[in-house]
């Protein structure tokens, strides 16, 4: 049973006349039923057809109708006024509306290209019909044809979907798919796939009071979708869902005869297609949707067709292509190395260091998950000499090595990769420093240091920095110290500081650009030898199980 009511009956006639598959017919009369667009087409299209028979007699001639006049601050351009007079010749009136984006005859165009939940935009939407052909009751830019006629099975391909509602959404169809899916071998649960005649049924909705817009038609790759995922999700063995999964399928329809049928929109609307040097075609999927809202009823019907002209040929599909949404793992690594950088070090192309913290984390999880790419990202970061202990430093992106370790390995939400940055000035770090002093020293002389607390240093940007941080003085506080004799000349040093404390800078002074430092409090040269980070107070990632 169609949820469909008397008043849908002109409507229905106008598709089916016009060569709308049966789910195109559904589609325009904002039919939301899932289960029908899953059934046959060929049951669909006798369900509209006897839900029609009646009308034989019932529908005025379109030539009767006296087209409504423009309503009051409509465009009387000239070339709306020329679109009104060629409609009244070719008997196919137009009205100017409050709804913008004509979807007639490019309803195909702007959705065909591609299936995808992604929507991609580098592909050139496409009309049905290329704008010199006009044969098959498309005789001028009105396209007048006796759409009132009772509507016979239409065998051609249907002339908004251009045959992808019609011949790919079949169990067979969704075999091939899944096929080209398992190739790719990607690991999922879930799955999500992704897809004028307009104009010509807003005037019967007009005529009988009906209030629908645009908006409300149910756009194709919806249906495609409703009618296809099922097949494929039982092939692959994937929950079907009807949100977004982060693994997608993209099928790309080609439909080559009506490729140019959209460049028209960049004379009529020329700031929609502005060129630039990334993208091949200015004709994006973008920039035509964005043109179709913009371009008048009126100015759009010079162009083109309303009904517009049934095609000879379907699509044929492209590649199926599959693609995981980036996947975001958390952890914290360690650092027992003092000859290791934390990103690749690479000067005028060459290698001065032979590997990196983070190519020792990120590579092996790429190939994990076969990425192309990956983003390293941490709290903080280490000099090439200084180790990092303790619990480690937490990291985005069970990798271990003799030079590295990694614990609190985990899949995270792209959301969760705030909390690593959040409150980055007020977060404390631990050290423990191997400081040289100039002069012998005795325990004594190092006693008073464990009483320093609070101390606020004033940190100009370090040299051996500046030339990748801007000339700037920073206040930091190193919130308590501790010393510990080792000999003579050398103690340890355990710090607990600020976030950004520089602690080479404040055992050795850099030239008096950190003041006061610890050259200042021991009246002495001092210097830093090792450098070790024990911990990064920061409650994230959460730590797991041993």
């Amino acid at each position: 049973m169609l949820p469909l009511k008397e008043k849908d009956k002109p409507v229905v006639q106008k598709l089916l006349s016009a060569g709308c598959c049966a789910r195109c017919v559904l589609r325009f009369c904002c039919v939301l039923l899932q289960s029908l667009y899953r059934q046959p087409c060929k049951d669909t299209l006798k369900q509209l057809q006897d839900f029609v028979s009646d009308l034989g007699c019932n529908i005025p001639d379109e030539s009767t109708v006296v087209p409504e006049p423009h309503p009051a601050g409509e465009d009387q351009s000239q070339d709306a006024t020329a679109a009104t007079q060629y409609t009244d010749k070719s008997e196919q009136g137009t009205e100017q509306g409050p709804e913008q984006g004509p979807e007639q005859g490019t309803e195909q165009g702007t959705e065909q290209g591609t299936i995808t939940e992604a929507e991609p935009d580098d592909d050139p939407p496409r009309k049905n019909r290329k704008l010199d052909n006009t044969s098959e009751g498309s005789g001028g830019p009105a396209g007048s044809t006796d759409v009132d006629a009772l509507p016979a099975p239409a065998p051609g391909t249907c002339v908004v979907c251009l045959g992808v509602l019609q011949e790919y959404c079949s169990k067979d169809y969704a075999m091939k798919v899944a096929e080209a899916v398992k190739t790719e071998d990607y690991h999922f649960d879930t799955i999500v796939l992704s897809h004028s005649c307009w104009l010509h049924v807003k005037k019967e909705m007009r005529e009988k009071c009906m209030t629908r817009v645009k908006d409300d038609v149910v756009p194709v790759k919806d249906v495609f979708k409703w009618s296809l995922l099922g097949h494929i999700a039982r092939e692959l063995g994937a929950a079907q869902v009807p949100y977004r999964s982060p693994f997608e399928v993209s099928m790309e329809f080609k439909h080559t005869t009506t490729e140019s049928d959209c460049h028209f929109l960049a004379t009529t609307c020329p700031d929609c297609f502005k060129a630039t040097k990334n993208k091949e075609s200015v004709f994006t999927r973008v920039a035509v949707v964005k043109a179709l809202k913009k371009i008048p009823d009126s100015k759009f019907l010079i162009h083109y067709p309303s009904p517009p002209g049934r095609p000879t040929s379907s699509c044929t599909p492209q590649d199926v292509q599959c693609l995981h949404t980036s996947i975001f793992v958390a952890g914290r690594y360690n650092k027992y190395s003092r000859s290791l950088s934390q990103t690749p070090w690479i000067i005028d192309g060459r290698r001065i260091m032979e590997s990196s913290v983070e190519e020792l984390i990120a590579e092996p999880l790429a190939n994990s998950f076969q990425a192309k790419g990956f983003n390293f990202s941490s709290s903080g970061r280490e000099d090439v000499d200084v180790r990092t202990l303790g619990k480690g430093r937490p990291f985005t992106i069970n990798a271990s090595s003799g030079l590295i370790a990694v614990r609190d390995l985990q899949m995270v939400t792209r959301e969760c990769i705030s909390h690593m940055k959040e409150g980055e000035e007020e977060k404390t770090k631990s050290y423990t420093a191997l400081v040289w002093t100039q002069k012998a020293i005795e325990k004594e002389d190092i006693v008073f240091l464990d009483d320093i607390t609070e101390l606020t240093l004033f940190q100009k940007t370090p040299l051996r920095v500046l030339h990748r941080r801007s000339l700037a003085v920073r206040q930091r506080v190193i919130h308590n110290m501790r010393a510990r004799f080792r000999d003579p000349h050398h103690f340890y040093l355990h710090l607990k500081t600020q976030a950004g404390t520089y602690i080479k800078e404040f055992v050795h002074g850099d030239f008096g650009r950190t003041k006061p430092n610890l050259c200042e409090l021991m009246k002495m040269d001092t210097d830093i030898l090792e450098l070790d980070v024990e911990s990064v107070d920061v409650d994230w990632p959460p730590a797991l199980p041993e």
